[in-house]
């Protein structure tokens, strides 16, 4: 399939209303582990744990050359759409999107770190704009806003309010999907969903989000998990670690997947 085709597909699997859950991967390792189970449609990296992996702190602080390495990695490994969270852009988003088109991925997380609304949104339009230059208009940006993750001791009110008038901007601005990262509770998930139209945003699956079948009856388009897969594998590395220093050995669960 051509990259063009592939963000279609992606495009796509956002549109259906069923809920498109993707568990966050970091390596070909991961990925490929990830793509083999059954009912797999999509995958999608995690800036955090592939920097983490690479011995870097989050933040933008790996190299985007190091990133997008690990990234072509992950698309070369599977034979599904790809997206990847590349941060802020690292200095300049179009580009790093040219570059990540380039490499087979077809979809990508861009914060908008908050910067002001009129900026954050011309981003996004030359993203789209840079997208289609590629020759691949359907590219998926899930563009997204850090009005939760940034919120402080704001009113939640407040905060909500700000949500929505960047999601629609960077609706309106060309991006076919907006990431709003946070633990939601149903009304800011109502309220958000009312303000985009279903099937067009997307959110973090954390401890004590709503359940995905109610995210799905509520016309949310996908549902991720960011760095938290990575903590889950590492927990159950360091639960391994635990039982064979108290005696114990591998677990009759193990699977062979390399």
């Amino acid at each position: 399939m051509t990259t063009s085709s592939r963000a279609t597909d992606l495009l796509q699997l956002h549109r259906d209303p069923t809920l498109l859950t993707v568990v966050n991967v970091w390596d070909a390792i991961s990925a490929s582990a990830v793509a083999a189970v059954p009912g797999t449609r999509a995958l999608a990296t995690a800036s955090h744990s592939i920097a983490a992996t690479l011995g870097y702190p989050d933040g933008e602080q790996i190299p985007v050359a190091e990133m997008l390495d690990m990234c072509r990695r992950v698309v070369e490994a599977v034979d599904l759409p790809v997206s990847a969270d590349l941060e802020g852009g690292y200095g300049d988003a179009p580009d790093t999107i040219r570059r990540a088109i380039g490499i087979g991925v077809v979809g990508a997380n861009i914060e908008d770190q908050m910067k002001p609304l009129a900026e954050a949104a011309a981003q996004v339009e030359a993203i789209m704009a840079a997208a289609a230059d590629e020759g691949v208009p359907d590219f998926v940006l899930n563009a997204r806003t850090d009005a939760f993750v940034k919120a402080g001791d704001r009113d939640p009110a407040d905060v909500l309010a700000d949500a929505v008038e960047r999601s629609r901007a960077f609706l309106d601005a060309g991006a076919p999907v907006v990431f709003v990262p946070g633990r939601l509770d149903e009304h800011q998930v109502t309220t958000l969903v009312d303000a985009t139209g279903p099937q067009r945003l997307t959110l973090i699956g954390v401890p004590g989000s709503l359940p995905n079948a109610r995210l799905e009856e509520l016309g949310v388009a996908r549902v991720s998990y960011g760095p938290n897969s990575q903590r889950v594998a590492l927990t159950a590395l360091q639960e391994l670690v635990e039982d064979v220093h108290a005696g114990g050995g591998l677990p009759e669960s193990m699977r062979v997947l390399n």
